[in-house]
Order: structure tokens, then C-alpha cells, then sequence
């Protein structure tokens, strides 16, 4: 079994198909080289050898050592140099590689194999003291930050103090004696808060080194990336051992990043960032700011000459954006890594129109080149240009968007504030990997340090949020939690904005306007509309949200809940008049009074949705839910309907349940108050005929709730469209006859919410035109999960892996989708026209979405926002699983 891949001197082992088994670093590092480029030879330790090692405590396959011993052979011979030797040694970076791009999250080691001896024979060899000694003292301070977790603030604070008593700037500014005696210093830095001495054997190095590295995937920050962007925790990271290539050893040397497009914008324009005499963390951490790419051409034009063509090259050749490191060693131009760009979601959506343009993708392969998800970050404000706003600073626009929110200064504080309520940015010099979770929860950053390239830049368009990164003007004090910009000093919650578009920062609030969706999501929804077999509808309750989700490309409503106009505040005394009477013709009068509210109600939502089908769903809570619970509410009450405190309180605690959510509620509550649901149907059919009458094409659908039994339905059914055909004949007599508001043809449905109701769904389907999913109650009446209560263990179980996803947040389709496939099937043995779609939250998730189209649904719904999300999931599962037959056609 091979366990380690060599890439150099034109041969490779592994290819860029191998990201399972190579990562994507290590995969791309190969198949760089089988193209000729120029990428400093290496090996690759592959993922599997990863999750050994974590797994049978930190012991490597018995093959392990010679197999890297072997590789390490290969790689002195391309090099012409040999590790650990004292005249011409060779040095190596060690840095991990999962199979998806986890930027930071993990950890990297850089001139590997310096010591003391080896040391004076790079300096010697290359007649550079300085460079040498800036290797050494890097080396020290990363080994001991990585393999022995060492605080990095103990040696920063080491060179901050050397470059105050030298007066200068950057660390470039240090001479080589400067940086010999750092290195001693970081040395008994090391020894003193370790115990131990700098270890001097290269080979020692090495493997303690990959070690790490492996471990690194189990460390917090990479935890968190996993859970927040759902990266299985088996997947493992591979790790790469490459000849180190030196940007710090001269003013002719350097190193930067590039993208063949802009990854905010994508405009087709070559873009990057790099810096003279320094290695890539100094770009990537912000330890300096480094100057735009287009520099780089007056100061260097050959070497700008070759990047071009790398640009053109792995574009053509990967048929997608990349993400380009390069080094510079004397004039001489080396390849680091490439890897799909990350990007802001305007710039994908433009990109794959451009490639489509272009003739690199076909619109079905474009499709899936937008995150799906994704399309949600489109929808973020932008600050209302009419709104006053104070500047007081201005940095790079390194994501777009606009924000406002109370500053913190830490990660920890951030996560803290959020779980408040609070909507905070994060305040930092820069950004690290270990900000993750304060990362996620705020709603942009600010850093002082740092370029279009940082981590903070790179995290928030990966993010969609907003960020201005390399302020400078920026004085942060993060001991005192205080923030100066010249003469204004900001504390900690304070407000402040941020336009991610154009660097500012401003004191304050400042108003914002809605995301305006160009040309490009227009042409790019169109071309997901064209390619879905599924409908996509909205959740909706009011015409406003009608109006939003017919906006952005809604085919009807999916679930209309009419409890929720029932707690508008003039409608709220009705309702509870109505459940507090003493008889059902007090019941029936509250009812009548209620009426007219309900049916202004739906002829504004079927008018909002025009020629589309609208699914209105019958009470569903338990009438409790809406009586009083506190003694000022109940006084108000007693005033409204004439009844005594004592006499509402006794109604209150009679109508209470132990477990409401398995209650009277549902079709159990239109069983036993029949009223109340005839009355919501006459509201329908009425608002029916008036709209038809005055020309509007209504389309009205009947849902009844929480059946679990047939005869439920059955029952519900017989009396209820008995109640609307009576209504529709009465109402239509009287607008001018069927002639003008057309034939009775309001269907009648329900909701499938408990299992039983999954399991006999041959038999309720008799009664019924249509299902629709549930799954929020699904998921708990299958799980035995409180949708409420189960957010604390739930984050315990995907901690440990005994889920791998919030089931509430991703459909489960191994329980919950079993009884969504067999409710399907069944149901539509009984009845060929049976129309079946899901109105459950994981209407608007893309993995989710993919299973109902798997499995034969009609039409997904999900909330008006997450409805383009919802469009281009079932244009992506229906490219994804044209693929798939095309492959199974050519394997049979």
C-alpha cells in the first residue's frame, strides 16, 4: 500500500483527482509538476496515515520511516542537496493539506532542518549571513509554536523589542548579528518555558514536525471550520514535505499570492499581493502589508512575464479560478501551491457566466460552480447612501457588504456578546486561525494589519461577511479594550459600521438598504430555472412575504399558517373571546367576528401569488397558546370580555398540557371544534370568489394538520369540502355564477408530521390530493427530539460523532427520509395524482433539497429568502444526477 507520493523534476506519483488521498495541496503539487511548472520537489504523506496515527495513539505504519526515507532520497537527488549535512544541506517545509481548503485551520513549519551547524553552511553557501540567521530564528519560533505549543507572543515580544532598540520599522531593517543574537535569544526562550533544549537533529525535526501537523487536524480552531462548513471528521489531512524555496534572501527574492481573477469582484483582471525579501506567512498572517501584484511588474517584468503564463496555464488546464502562491529565489520563479480561488459569491456567479461566455463550462457545469448556500450572502445590506455617516478610518476593501455592530476585541468576547444577542465586530491588528468561532459569530472584522490576501480578508468572503482589513491608522489596546483613530477613542461595545466595499470605518449606526441583485443573478437564476425538475414554493404568512418570495423567483406558497394572523394585537381579544365561550353559539359568534379579518387575510396572500398555488394550513397549535400568562394580561382580559380574573385563570390552567406539542392540537382540535376550522374554510372559499370575481387567478389549496390516522382525514375531509363547496356555491351565485369566477377547484390535503402517518400513508393518501412534508415535526416525532430543548446535546453528539449533522438543520436521511421515500411511495400506489412536496426548514438546504429530488417530491418550500438558495439546489441536483445516469449509461 503506498502510504507517501513524490512530486519533482517533471515526475509525479499522484495527480490532482487523488484529493482524497493526497489532499488537495499534495494533489495539486503533483499535477503541477506533470505540467511542467516549476514547483520545488517534495513528497506527500497521504490522509490515510493521518487518522492511523490519531487513532492508535500516535504510532505510524511500521512502513512509515523507510517509505519517507526513500522519498527524502528522491528529493536530495532533484534538489542537489542533502538534508541534515553540514556543507550543502537541504532544508524542507512541512504543512498539511486536507482534501478541501481549510485555510489556517491547520499548521505549517518552515526551514526545516536548520541547527546550529547547518545554520553557518546555508550562510557559507550562499554568501548570506542575514538570510540564513532570518531562516534560523523563523524555524525556532515556528517548531516551538507548532510542535510544543509554546505561546507566540513570548518571541514576538522578543523581535518587537530588538527592532525598537535598533529604530527600525520591519524586521528587515535587522542586520545578521541582530538576527544571530535572536535566534539565541528565542533559544533560551524555548528552554526556559519548556525545560528543554532547541532540538539539534534535522530528523528529529522532521518527524516531530509531521506529528504535529497530523494532530493539528484535531486542533480547536480546525474543529470549529469543520463544524461550522460540515467537513467530515474522518476525512483526515495529508502532509507535505517540500523543499524549502526562499522569498527572505534578497531584494531580488520575495513571495506573494496571486488569483488568475479578482476574487471579490470577478472581473477577469490578474490580482495579488506580495512582498520583497520575506516568506509567505508574512503575507498571508499580515505581519507586514504587502503591495499590490501589478508592482511586481516594474520591479521584476521577467518574472511577472512567467507568472502570467502560470496564470493562463492552470486556468485553462482546471477550467476555474485559482489561488496561486508563488516564491521568488534570486529572479528565479517557484510554484507553492494552487487551489480553486476562494471568492465572494457575486464574483462565482460572475466567473461561471464569464467561463460559460468564454466557452470554458457548459451552463450546466456552471451551475454547480455557486455554493448554493451561498446565494443568501447576496442578500446583505449596504449602507443607505442618504444616511449620514462620520469616517473616521479607511482600509482595504477586503469583503464586500456593509455592517454595523458593538466592537469586542477578542474572540472569546465576540462568541460571548453573540450568545446575548448582540451584534458585534471584531476588533484585531490581525486575525489567526484560533478567532474561528468569534469569527463566525460576528458580523464583520476590522483589522489594522494585513492585505487583501490576510486571513481576516480570505475568512470573511468564505464567510460573506463583511470586512476592512490593513487600517493602519488603527491603535488597538487590546488589554485596555480600547480603539484609536486619531482623535477618537472607541471602546469596547461601542457601535461602529463597516463598508466591506470601500475600506471605511464609521462612528456609529448607519443606516442600510437592501442588497440590490444585478444582471448577473438574474442570468444565472434563469439558467438554474431552465435546468430543475422541482418546484419551488415559499413559507409564507403575510402578503409582504408573499410579495418577497414571488420576488425572488417563488412558484406559490407551500405553507401558509394561519395561527400566526391570529396574534395581531385587534384580532388577538377575538380569538381569545372565542376560546374562553361557554357554549358553542357564544363560539360560533366569536367566530363570525373573526371571519372577515381571516378572509382580508387571504385574498391579499392568493392576490401576492397570482396564477401560483397557494397552501393555506388550518389552525394547528393548541389553543393555549394563545390565552393570557401574566397578571396584567389576564386583568386586561377580564376587562375585554366581562369575565372574572379568577374564571379566565381556571379556562387557562384547564386548557394546559404536559406536552402541548403531542396535544389538542391539529386535527384533534378541528375534530373536537369543528367550528373553528369550518369558519377558516368559509374565510378561504369566500376570498376565492372575490378574487376570481374580480379577475384574479387564485389558486387555494386545503391543508389539515397532524393527521396521523385516515379516518381523521376522512372525517375532516367529508365535512370540510362539504363546507366549501356549500360556500363556493353561495358566494359564486352571487358575483355572477361559476360562468365568471369558474368551477369548485379547491383541493384538499395534509401535512405528514408523525411517523404513523408515514407508515399507513397508502391509506390517509385516499383521502387526500396532495402531501406535504413537515419535517420539523418529522424529525422530532421520529428522533424523540425536542426541537426546543435538544440544541445542548445536539452539539454534544456532533462533538463526538454520533451525528454528523443538526438533523433539525440538514434532513436525516437514513430515519427521517426513509419515512419521507416509504410515505411517498405508498401514498401514491393508493393515488397516481397525489402531488407530494416538503414545507419543513430543510425546504431551503441544498443536501436536503437534493434528496427530494431523489426521491420524487413535486416542489420543495422554504422561507422567501432562502428561496433562490432552494432554485439553484434543485438545478444542481438535477445536473448531479443527470451525471450520474450519463455514468451509469457508459458503465453498463
Amino acid at each position: 500500500m503506498t502510504l507517501v507520493y513524490f512530486f519533482g523534476a517533471g515526475q509525479a506519483d499522484g495527480n490532482a483527482k487523488m484529493k482524497a488521498e493526497l489532499g488537495g495541496k499534495g494533489a495539486n503539487l503533483a499535477e503541477m509538476t506533470a505540467l511542467g511548472l516549476p514547483v520545488p520537489a517534495g513528497f506527500t504523506i497521504s490522509t490515510r496515515v493521518c487518522m492511523d496515527f490519531l487513532e492508535k495513539e500516535e504510532v505510524y505504519p511500521p512502513t512509515l520511516s523507510d517509505d519517507v526515507a526513500k522519498a527524502l532520497k528522491r528529493v536530495e537527488a532533484a534538489m542537489g542537496a542533502r538534508f541534515a549535512d553540514k556543507q550543502n544541506p537541504l532544508l524542507v517545509s512541512v504543512r498539511s493539506g486536507a482534501r478541501v481548503s481549510m485555510p489556517g485551520m491547520m499548521d505549517t513549519i518552515l526551514n526545516l532542518g536548520l541547527n546550529d551547524e547547518t545554520v553557518e553552511a546555508l550562510a557559507k553557501k550562499t554568501d548570506n549571513p542575514r538570510f540564513a540567521y532570518d531562516s534560523y530564528r523563523r524555524f525556532v519560533q515556528m517548531f516551538a509554536g507548532v510542535v510544543k505549543d509554546l505561546d507566540s507572543h513570548l518571541m514576538d515580544d522578543a523581535l518587537e523589542n530588538l527592532k525598537k532598540e535598533r529604530g527600525v520599522e520591519e524586521d528587515t531593517g535587522l542586520t545578521a548579528d541582530d538576527l544571530k543574537g535572536l535566534v539565541k535569544q528565542f533559544k533560551g526562550i524555548y528552554e526556559r518555558e519548556l525545560g528543554e533544549v532547541f532540538p539539534q537533529d534535522p530528523y528529529f525535526q522532521l518527524w516531530a514536525a509531521i506529528g504535529a501537523v497530523f494532530k493539528s487536524w484535531n486542533c480547536a480552531r480546525a474543529k470549529k471550520y469543520r463544524e461550522i462548513h460540515s467537513i467530515p471528521e474522518d476525512w483526515g489531512t495529508a502532509v507535505n514535505v517540500c523543499s524549502m524555496v526562499y522569498g527572505n534572501m534578497s531584494e531580488t527574492s520575495g513571495t506573494g499570492v496571486c488569483f488568475t481573477r479578482d476574487p471579490s469582484t470577478g472581473e477577469n483582471v490578474f490580482y495579488g499581493e506580495f512582498l520583497l525579501n520575506a516568506q509567505g506567512e508574512d503575507v498571508v498572517a499580515g505581519i507586514r502589508t504587502p503591495r499590490p501584484l501589478l508592482l511586481l511588474k516594474d520591479e521584476m517584468p521577467r518574472v511577472y512575464a512567467q507568472l502570467e503564463d502560470v496564470r493562463a496555464k492552470l486556468e485553462h488546464h482546471y477550467r476555474d479560478v485559482q489561488d496561486i502562491e508563488f516564491t521568488i529565489q534570486e529572479g528565479t520563479l517557484y510554484l507553492l501551491q494552487t487551489r480553486g480561488a476562494k471568492r465572494t459569491t457575486q464574483a462565482a456567479m460572475k466567473i461561471a457566466i464569464d467561463l460559460v461566455k468564454e466557452g470554458i463550462l457548459s451552463r450546466p457545469e456552471a451551475i454547480l460552480r455557486v455554493n448554493a448556500n451561498d446565494l443568501e450572502k447576496l442578500l446583505h445590506p449596504t449602507l443607505d447612501p442618504r444616511a449620514h455617516k462620520q469616517v473616521i478610518a479607511k482600509g482595504l476593501p477586503a469583503s464586500p457588504g456593509a455592517c454595523s455592530g458593538r466592537v469586542v476585541f477578542t474572540a472569546v468576547e465576540a462568541e460571548s456578546w453573540a450568545a446575548r444577542g448582540e451584534h458585534v465586530i471584531l476588533v484585531r491588528d490581525e486575525t489567526s486561525p484560533e478567532d474561528i468561532g468569534g469569527m463566525h459569530a460576528s458580523r464583520g472584522f476590522l483589522t489594522a494589519r494585513g492585505g487583501m490576501t490576510s486571513h481576516a480578508a480570505v475568512v470573511a468572503r468564505q464567510m460573506g461577511k463583511c470586512c476592512v482589513a490593513g487600517c493602519s491608522s488603527l491603535h488597538i489596546n487590546a488589554a485596555t479594550k480600547t480603539l484609536r483613530v486619531g482623535p477618537s477613542e472607541i471602546f469596547e461595545g461601542d457601535w461602529i459600521t463597516l463598508d466591506g466595499s470601500t475600506g471605511e470605518v464609521m462612528l456609529g449606526k448607519v443606516g442600510t438598504k437592501d442588497a440590490e441583485l444585478g444582471e448577473d443573478f438574474a442570468t444565472f437564476m434563469s439558467w438554474a430555472s431552465e435546468l430543475r425538475r422541482l418546484e419551488v414554493r415559499a413559507n409564507a404568512d403575510t402578503p409582504k412575504d408573499a410579495r418577497y418570495a414571488r420576488g425572488f423567483g417563488a412558484e406559490g406558497i407551500g405553507l401558509c399558517r394561519t395561527e400566526h394572523m391570529f396574534f395581531d394585537e385587534h384580532r388577538l381579544p377575538v380569538v381569545r373571546q372565542m376560546i374562553l365561550s361557554k357554549n358553542i353559539e357564544e363560539r360560533r359568534a366569536a367566530l363570525e367576528r373573526l371571519l372577515p379579518f381571516q378572509r382580508s387575510d387571504f385574498e391579499e396572500i392568493l392576490e401576492a401569488m397570482e396564477g401560483h398555488p397557494v397552501t393555506i394550513r388550518l389552525l394547528d397549535p393548541p389553543l393555549h397558546e394563545f390565552l393570557p400568562q401574566t397578571e396584567k394580561d389576564f386583568l386586561t382580559l377580564a376587562g375585554q370580555t366581562g369575565l372574572h380574573m379568577e374564571e379566565i385563570k381556571m379556562r387557562v390552567r384547564a386548557l394546559h398540557e404536559s406536552n402541548p406539542m403531542l396535544g389538542h392540537r391539529g386535527c384533534r382540535l378541528g375534530i373536537s371544534h369543528p367550528e373553528i376550522y369550518e369558519m377558516q374554510v368559509k374565510a378561504i372559499v369566500q376570498a376565492t370568489v372575490n378574487r376570481r370575481a374580480a379577475g384574479v387567478n387564485v389558486r387555494p389549496e386545503i391543508m389539515i394538520p397532524l393527521v396521523g390516522i385516515d379516518h381523521e382525514l376522512r372525517w375532516l375531509r367529508e365535512r370540510l369540502e362539504g363546507v366549501a363547496r356549500e360556500t363556493y356555491a353561495k358566494e359564486s351565485a352571487s358575483k355572477g355564477g361559476t360562468a365568471k369566477v369558474g368551477p369548485f377547484d379547491i383541493s384538499f390535503g395534509t401535512m405528514i408530521e408523525i411517523p404513523r402517518a408515514a407508515l399507513t400513508a397508502d391509506r390517509i393518501a385516499k383521502h387526500a390530493d396532495f402531501f406535504s412534508f413537515g419535517t420539523n415535526d418529522l424529525t422530532q416525532t421520529t428522533f424523540g427530539f425536542s426541537r426546543d430543548d435538544s440544541a445542548p446535546f445536539l452539539r454534544v453528539y456532533r462533538q463526538e460523532g454520533i451525528l454528523q449533522e443538526d438533523p433539525f438543520a440538514v434532513l436525516d436521511i437514513a430515519g427521517v427520509g426513509a419515512l419521507v421515500s416509504m410515505a411517498t411511495r405508498l401514498g401514491r400506489e393508493t393515488n397516481a395524482n397525489l402531488k407530494v412536496g416538503i414545507c419543513g426548514e430543510h425546504g431551503g438546504e441544498p443536501r436536503s433539497i437534493a434528496f427530494c429530488h431523489e426521491t420524487g417530491l413535486d416542489y420543495v418550500s422554504c422561507s422567501p429568502f432562502r428561496v433562490p438558495i432552494a432554485i439553484l439546489g434543485a438545478a444542481q441536483a438535477a445536473v448531479r444526477g443527470t451525471e450520474g445516469n450519463t455514468a451509469n449509461q457508459a458503465a453498463r
